[in-house]
């Protein structure tokens, strides 16, 4: 990101001009309060927000500033959303196979799926452990379970990046660590470039290579998990921030 910004129409600044780099395998959390700018960073990142300033530079496209180059990098940058993006009539193999979209041909749309793209579903459904629920429909599977079928939803995009916004908002303590270690660990393996939004200090460290955080639409500090102090936390979280006891 090269002096990057965003101003809404309506002038309120999500993002104030941010130079930050991602490197491939690396894990990296942006970490701040509600409405700090994490989400506005990250869907900038993909091209769902524009802009303002500056220009976002891709290794091997570079500079981002056509419609076809966006499209390349948007090919290969998955997402992880806050909310189910599941279609719960569906199996999670069949939701699994969504994630084969940007690389099917418009003219296949309406035919079926090739086996190398079914082979690659199951093999991402068998990465996050869900191999046996192949064929059991969204519906029967249990919050867990649907997660982790959108994170093999996102590995069978085949991703450079992926960039999940707050993937474990609404877990217990020992399932959110459960599933950013799986999610970790994934992403190591196929050296993707990994960029999760967080609200949770602690868990932040326990798994990040490295912490932004992000206050007001500024980027207050950038470095490791050892970086982050009360003092950085009281700063983007409010003087009378304390760590959450479970």
């Amino acid at each position: 990101m090269n002096r990057v910004s965003v101003v809404f129409p309506n002038q309120f600044v999500g993002l104030h001009p941010t130079d930050l780099e991602f490197y491939p395998g690396e894990l990296t959390i942006l970490l701040g309060p509600s409405s700090s700018g994490k989400s506005v960073l990250m869907r900038t990142l993909n091209g769902l927000v524009p802009c303002s300033t500056g220009h976002i530079h891709v290794k091997d496209l570079g500079d981002l500033t056509d419609k076809q180059a966006w499209s390349s990098h948007q090919r290969r940058t998955a997402m992880i959303h806050q909310k189910n993006q599941l279609i719960q009539h569906y199996s999670a193999l069949r939701n699994v196979l969504m994630g084969r979209i940007p690389h099917r041909p418009t003219w296949r749309s309406l035919l079926p799926w090739s086996d190398k793209d079914k082979r690659i579903a199951l093999d991402c459904l068998d990465r996050v452990g869900l191999l046996k629920k192949a064929r059991i429909r969204i519906t029967h599977l249990n919050q867990r379970q649907q997660q982790l079928v959108n994170i093999a939803r996102a590995l069978a995009q085949q991703p450079a990046i992926i960039l999940a916004d707050e993937p474990v908002r609404g877990f217990d303590p020992t399932t959110s660590e459960g599933l950013l270690a799986l999610l970790k660990k994934v992403c190591e393996d196929q050296n993707i470039s990994l960029i999760v939004s967080l609200h949770q200090a602690e868990l932040a460290k326990n798994f990040a290579d490295r912490i932004i955080c992000i206050s007001q639409g500024l980027v207050v500090s950038d470095g490791g998990p050892e970086d982050i102090t009360m003092e950085k936390l009281r700063i983007i979280y409010g003087t009378d921030y304390k760590v959450p006891q479970y």
